[in-house]
């Protein structure tokens, strides 16, 4: 075989290898029913529920902040987040979350929130907040 030859599979080999690990490292969409079924971790698309309480009390641990979400498909779940407590939280009209279950809570990762804007009606402001890593 010529040298180009080789070259050109080898080209091939990489470019294959490449659309492979991109597609097996994305996340999907899901629900918490979704959820509760794997343990990779999902995108979960929801609302705040207004009426049940949010913890956050960084006295105790700045780190920790909890509310309960109603997904897309109307199921509700205790999510928990390790982090601090995303400014304007509760204006926000869409949450996307990034994570996993740990029994009957969401743990997330990261919150997106799609908030109305402040300075024009029409668009919305889209803010994301990742969580520390805990230490085990």
């Amino acid at each position: 075989m010529k040298k180009s030859s080789i070259l050109g599979i080898i080209v091939i080999a990489v470019a294959i290898a490449v659309i492979i690990s991109t597609y097996s490292t994305t996340s999907t969409y899901g629900s918490f029913k979704d959820a509760e079924a794997t343990t990779e971790e999902l995108h979960i698309v929801g609302h705040l529920v207004k009426d049940k309480q949010l913890y956050y009390d960084p006295t105790k641990d700045a780190n920790y902040f909890s509310f309960f979400m109603l997904d897309n498909k109307g199921e509700e779940c205790k999510v928990v987040f390790t982090g601090t407590k995303p400014q304007d939280f509760e204006r926000s009209e869409q949450i996307v979350l990034t994570g996993q279950m740990r029994g009957k809570e969401f743990h997330a990762s990261k919150i997106l929130m799609k908030c109305p804007s402040k300075y024009t009606e029409d668009k919305l402001e889209v803010t994301e907040f990742s969580a520390k890593q805990a230490k085990i």
